[in-house]
Order: structure tokens, then C-alpha cells, then sequence
């Protein structure tokens, strides 16, 4: 089965976030939305979820216009990022296939210029070369007028979680982010301003090798963390690596994870 973390450029309008959900359906597992990041994470799954991927992002190309948009978080579109992540190694080509037949419907039916990432290459690289010296590999080759363009992938699972620390020092946090990029492994991270206090936002692409704890405690060490925060779901195995004691610290719990949501969706009458 296919999960894809969808992530659109709105996180403050409950008006527009409930027309989302609403075109999820019965493919939506989780909604995770930040106003100082103006941004939503709607994770879909299920047998459905190419179709309610499209249902998604034909309201958000209807509902956002991303030249008013504003936000932390760095972004290309409306429709930002739509990953299709494998629940089982062997299910990898199946991802692909997806993200293709996806970013083809989008870049014929709706005019988006979509780029590609995954096995060609990585989400950062895109966005720093988006429009400069990498063209679409979908659609138009210039950005949609009030879509801008979308990041459509073949990923495996990763761990979104971000820590707040105990300053609004954006210098140690840019260093710390540096810190954890050198010396964990798979570990993508972002320093910005969220509430007052300096946020350190990360993607932990390799979550059998470095977790969350791993990431709490070299954030810890170099300054207080005061809140953590887990983004959408953890695979169960990953989760399964952290003590069982820290959970709560970290924002983890097994409700919150892939294969406890998809369970109880399938458990759902009508679903």
C-alpha cells in the first residue's frame, strides 16, 4: 500500500484546510497544520489515494494563490511537495509509477509545472535549482500563475519532527543544524523562527539509523529544547527503535503511527 504525505501552502485558513480534508475523504489518516510555517500535511492511503491525491490538489489550486502567501517554511507552490512513499521495500516501483502518473495528469489537466525528485534526485536539490538551471518535468516550463509549481516524488518512509529551543538565537541554531547534518546520518534539517524561540525542523530520511531521540539529544546538548513536535506519522519500526519511555518527550505515541492509521481506516464502515 502507497501513503503520500501531501504538503500544501496553507496552515492558518480552518476554512480552506476543512475544503482539504473534506477532498481527502476516506484516504485521509492524518492532518498536521502550522500557521507560523503556513503550511498542511495531509498524509492519504489506502487503495484510493492517487485519486484522492488529485481530488486534493484540484481544491488547493482552487483555494490558494501562492503569490499572497507567507510562511517560514521555504516552498515552490500551492501544491508544494506530494510524495509517494511504500509501506514495503517491494513496493518501491509501484511509488514511481504513481508519481508519474500523477505529475503527468497535473502538468496535462491542470497547466502545473512539476518537477521530480527521488531516485533522479534529491527534494533540496530541486528546490534550489527550480526554474534556475532545472526545467519541469511535467507541464509548463514557466510557474503557474497562482500555483507556482509542485514537487511530485518516490521516496521511502522518513520522520518529520521538529525541536523548539529555549532562545530565539537563530546564529546557534543555524550551527546546530549544520552540527546534525555533519554528523548523523540521514538527517535534513532547517533552522527558523516559530513562536518567538528558534525552531530546528527536520527530515530524518534514513529513521532505522537516526531517530528522534538521537536528534533530541544532540539538540539538547548544545541548547535546551522546550517542546518537540512529531509532523504527520512514523512507520511503527521506527518508532519501535525509541525507548519506549521517551515517547511522550518526543511527541510519539503508536496512534500516530502509519500502520495504526491505516488499520483503523480499514476498520471504518464505509471506509
Amino acid at each position: 500500500m502507497l501513503i503520500c504525505p501531501l504538503n500544501v501552502s496553507e496552515g492558518r485558513d480552518s476554512q480552506r484546510i476543512a475544503q482539504l480534508t473534506a477532498a481527502a475523504g476516506e484516504s485521509l489518516l492524518d492532518i498536521h497544520s502550522d500557521a507560523q510555517h503556513n503550511r498542511s500535511v495531509l498524509t492519504l492511503g489506502g487503495p484510493s489515494v492517487l485519486s484522492a491525491v488529485r481530488n486534493v490538489t484540484r481544491r488547493a489550486l482552487a483555494a490558494i494563490d501562492i503569490r499572497l502567501h507567507s510562511g517560514v517554511h521555504p516552498r515552490v507552490g500551492a501544491v508544494d511537495v506530494v510524495p509517494f512513499v511504500p509501506t514495503t521495500p517491494d513496493e518501491f516501483g509501484e511509488a514511481t509509477a504513481a508519481r508519474d502518473e500523477f505529475a503527468a495528469w497535473a502538468g496535462d489537466v491542470l497547466s502545473l509545472p512539476v518537477f521530480l525528485y527521488g531516485p533522479e534526485r534529491s527534494l533540496p536539490e530541486v528546490r534550489r535549482r527550480a526554474f534556475r538551471d532545472l526545467s519541469p518535468d511535467f507541464g509548463p516550463v514557466s510557474s503557474h500563475r497562482t500555483a507556482g509549481a509542485c514537487c511530485a516524488g518516490a521516496r521511502g518512509p522518513l520522520v518529520a519532527w521538529n525541536a523548539w529551543l529555549a532562545t530565539d538565537d537563530m546564529a546557534l541554531a543555524r550551527q546546530i543544524v549544520r552540527g546534525l547534518r555533519a554528523e548523523l546520518t540521514g538527517v535534513r534539517a532547517l533552522a527558523f523562527t516559530v513562536d518567538g524561540r528558534a525552531q530546528v525542523s527536520c527530515n530524518l530520511v534514513e529513521p532505522q539509523t537516526t531517530g528522534p531521540d538521537a536528534v533530541y539529544d544532540f539538540v539538547n546538548e548544545r541548547s535546551p529544547v522546550i517542546r518537540s513536535e512529531l509532523v504527520g506519522l512514523i512507520q511503527q519500526s521506527a518508532l519501535s527503535r525509541v525507548p519506549r519511555s521517551r515517547w511522550q518527550l518526543l511527541d510519539l505515541s503508536p496512534d500516530r503511527t502509519i500502520e495504526a492509521r491505516t488499520a483503523k481506516a480499514r476498520a471504518t464502515p464505509g471506509s
